[in-house]
C-alpha cells in the first residue's frame, strides 16, 4: 500500500482522486492548503488529515506526494518535499523556468527518489496503442506536427488570468503541445513565437512554429478562442490524427500512403490521471529515480521551449529574478 499525500486542494486534485480511486493499492494519508476551509472540505469528500502546515504534512508517514498548487509554488514545494524523504509527482508546469527545474532536479539526484512531472497524454492506453500500433506498421520517419489548445471558458478571475501566479496559455496549455513536438521530433532547435497580450498582462493567444532534430512544428494555444483540440502527426508514409480532445487522447485515425486507413478506439476512465498513478507506483516499486516515458531530461526540453516563446514576446512573470 502507497500512502500518499497531496500538496494544493483546488480543481485539479479534484481530478486526480477521481482517479486515484480507481488505482489499488494506494491510500490518501494527509493533505495541505493553504486555506484551512479548502482542505477541510477536501478530505471530508476524500478521507485522510487536513494538514494546517507544509510541515505537518511532510512529517506524516507518507510515501509520496502530488503537488497540486499553482505553478509558482511547485518548485519551493517539490524541493521540500524531496528534502523530507517523499517521492514526488509535480502537476505541469512543473516549474516556472528552467533554470528552477534544473535547481529541483539537483535535489531529486541528490536524494535519489523518484521525481515526476504530471504530464498526462503519454501515459493514456490511446497514446500508448498508437505508438506500439506505429512501431510495428509505420507512417515512415515523421517531420512534421500540427497541435493547439484554446479553450474561451475560463471565469473572470480565473487563476489563468493571473501574472502573479504564473498564468497565461503558453503555461498552462502549451507545454502539452511542447511535449507532443519533442515526443514526435526530437530535440529543439529554433521557435519562432508571436502572441497576444490580455488585460491583466498574461499572453491570451500564442502561436509558435518549432524546429526540431527530426522536423517542424507548428503550435498554438490560448483563452480567447475556442480551437479545435486535434493534433496531426505526419511522415513520409502518412499521417496520424488524434481526435479532440487530444491531450485526453480516446480515438486515433492512422491514413496510409497506400490507402489503407485504421483506426484505433481506446477509451479511457476515471478522468484519465490514474494512469500516470499506476505508472508512478510501478517506478517506487522498481525503486527508479524518473520515468522511461517522461523523463527528466524531457521535462527540461518542455520547460525551456515554454522558456523561448515566452522571451519572444516578452513575457515575464514577476515571481523570476
Amino acid at each position: 500500500m502507497f500512502k500518499w499525500g497531496i500538496i494544493g486542494c483546488g480543481r485539479i486534485s479534484h481530478r486526480f482522486m477521481q482517479g486515484f480511486a480507481a488505482v489499488d493499492g494506494v491510500e490518501l494519508v494527509a493533505s495541505y492548503s493553504r486555506r484551512p476551509e479548502t482542505v477541510d472540505a477536501f478530505v471530508a469528500q476524500y478521507g485522510g488529515i487536513a494538514c494546517r502546515s507544509i510541515d505537518e504534512l511532510l512529517a506524516s508517514d507518507i510515501d509520496a506526494i502530488y503537488i497540486a498548487t499553482l505553478p509558482d509554488s511547485h518548485a519551493a514545494y517539490s524541493i521540500a518535499a524531496l528534502k523530507a524523504g517523499k517521492h514526488v509527482l509535480c502537476e505541469k508546469p512543473v516549474t516556472v523556468n528552467l533554470a528552477e527545474l534544473d535547481e529541483l532536479l539537483a535535489v531529486a539526484k541528490q536524494t535519489g527518489l523518484l521525481f515526476m512531472e504530471g504530464m498526462k497524454p503519454p501515459f493514456y492506453p490511446l497514446y500508448g496503442k498508437l505508438k506500439e500500433y506505429i512501431a510495428n506498421d509505420p507512417i515512415g520517419p515523421v517531420g512534421y506536427v500540427r497541435a493547439g489548445s484554446a479553450v474561451a471558458d475560463c471565469p473572470p478571475g480565473h487563476p489563468n488570468y493571473n501574472l502573479e501566479l504564473v498564468g497565461g496559455s503558453l503555461m498552462g496549455i502549451a507545454i502539452y503541445e511542447a511535449f507532443l513536438a519533442l515526443d514526435w521530433l526530437g530535440p529543439m532547435q529554433d521557435i519562432q513565437t508571436m502572441g497576444k497580450f490580455g488585460e491583466t498582462g498574461i499572453d491570451m493567444f500564442a502561436i509558435f512554429q518549432t524546429l526540431h532534430q527530426n522536423g517542424y512544428a507548428q503550435l498554438y494555444c490560448g483563452f480567447d478562442m475556442h480551437g479545435k483540440g486535434d493534433a496531426l502527426i505526419v511522415g513520409t508514409l502518412g499521417h496520424i490524427t488524434i481526435h479532440k480532445n487530444w491531450w485526453n487522447p480516446a480515438k486515433a485515425t492512422i491514413s496510409y500512403l497506400d490507402g489503407r486507413t485504421v483506426e484505433l478506439n481506446e477509451p479511457f476512465i476515471a478522468g484519465g490521471l490514474n494512469y500516470e498513478i499506476i505508472h508512478f507506483c510501478e517506478l517506487i516499486k522498481q525503486r527508479k529515480t524518473e520515468s522511461p516515458i517522461l523523463p527528466h531530461e524531457l521535462s527540461r526540453q518542455m520547460i525551456a521551449m515554454i522558456d523561448q516563446a515566452r522571451a519572444q514576446i516578452g513575457l515575464k512573470y514577476p515571481v523570476e529574478k
